[in-house]
């Protein structure tokens, strides 16, 4: 089958992935499961595995085929696997789970001690056929095209988890300001819409991701090209601060933001990430604020998530490329060139 390999960390996105083929994947585990990928999503994560970013923080095992958003077709099923079966359409979570560790008997799909992380530590989606496991695929309703929910497997639940976050703690006539609306913070803005009664911020330098946000439910829209963040959050919630701060940047300039445009006892989420956070302690104890870190959603989240899709409340914004594209897609994000989110149709 072909696939898109990494065989070498590198700065040079246009020579980032290797297109080959490899053999397929095959069933050696009764719960496993293989899926024939109809849509993986390329995700700003990919091109920081391509940079070795995440080396120091995950083993890798290089050449891998990297892609973590994936859904298609059931292919291939273990002789344990019961909740699907050949000619099902599914969306994967990324996350292959043991189900016996402490952290998977409390739900905490993240935090399992066993975990394989498809695209980061084993074989992900750019590829025809993805390896699996039962714990990790969710039966597609009908009518839901795998290759548009595709992107809904990583960049949908994180912005969903840290949207769920902030929203427990989101009063109407609250604010929250959501920084970023690319692939993930255009379906932060509709989720938080959709589950909220506060007012939305979008926060983004392109005038066409604003006009996404706007379409996407948010009230309010500002350029820190053209106007002044901080100012305008102030104006625009008489000088309170927003509840809640959703960050999909995770750059030095927005986690700056913070001290002056999060309300006291509010949270600034941090969901993007390449940057840092450099503010005296003073300015967390005067403003009561906190940082909150945010990862991949859990299993229960995706299966949310997808109820939100299903009802209409969520629509992603993408754009299909081939598997050959993939190095043109990673050069594409790295210059902020894509609206919402690349999807690679192997």
């Amino acid at each position: 089958m072909r696939a898109a390999r990494l065989h070498k960390y590198t700065d040079d996105m246009s020579e980032g992935l290797t297109v080959e083929e490899i053999d397929r994947p095959e069933i050696t585990r009764s719960d496993e499961v293989i899926v024939e990928v109809e849509g993986a999503g390329w995700c700003q994560t990919d091109n920081h595995i391509i940079e070795g970013m995440w080396e120091q923080y995950v083993p890798q095992s290089l050449p891998m085929t990297l892609g973590h958003e994936n859904a298609g077709i059931v292919a291939e099923t273990g002789n344990e696997v019961e909740i699907v079966e050949e000619g099902d359409p599914v969306i994967c979570h990324p996350v292959q789970t043991c189900g016996t560790c402490r952290a998977c008997r409390q739900g905490e799909t993240m935090y399992c001690e066993n975990q394989s992380f498809n695209g980061l530590t084993t074989d992900g989606g750019f590829a025809d056929y993805l390896l699996t496991n039962e714990r990790a695929v969710i039966p597609l309703p009908d009518g839901v095209d795998p290759t548009d929910i595709a992107p809904h497997a990583d960049a949908g639940i994180t912005a969903y988890h840290a949207a769920k976050k902030a929203v427990r703690k989101l009063n109407p006539g609250d604010h929250a300001v959501i920084v970023g609306i690319g692939g993930l913070g255009h379906i932060g803005v509709q989720v938080v819409d959709a589950m909220s009664a506060a007012q939305i911020t979008a926060v983004d330098i392109k005038d066409s991701a604003l006009e996404l946000a706007e379409e996407g439910g948010a009230d309010h829209l500002v350029n820190p090209e053209k106007e002044d963040v901080r100012e305008f959050v102030d104006s625009v919630t008489d000088g309170t601060g927003a509840a809640q701060v959703l960050d999909f940047v995770g750059a030095d300039v927005t986690t700056e933001y913070a001290p002056d445009i999060t309300a006291a006892g509010g949270d600034h989420h941090i969901i993007g990430y390449g940057g840092h956070i450099h503010e005296p302690a003073q300015a967390l104890v005067n403003g009561e604020f906190s940082y909150v870190g945010n990862i991949v959603g859990q299993y229960t989240e995706l299966q949310e998530l997808v109820a939100l899709v299903e009802q209409g409340d969520v629509n992603l914004h993408t754009s299909r490329y081939e598997l050959g594209d993939v190095n043109t897609v990673a050069e594409k994000l790295e210059h902020r060139e894509i609206d919402g989110r690349a999807v690679i149709t192997p």
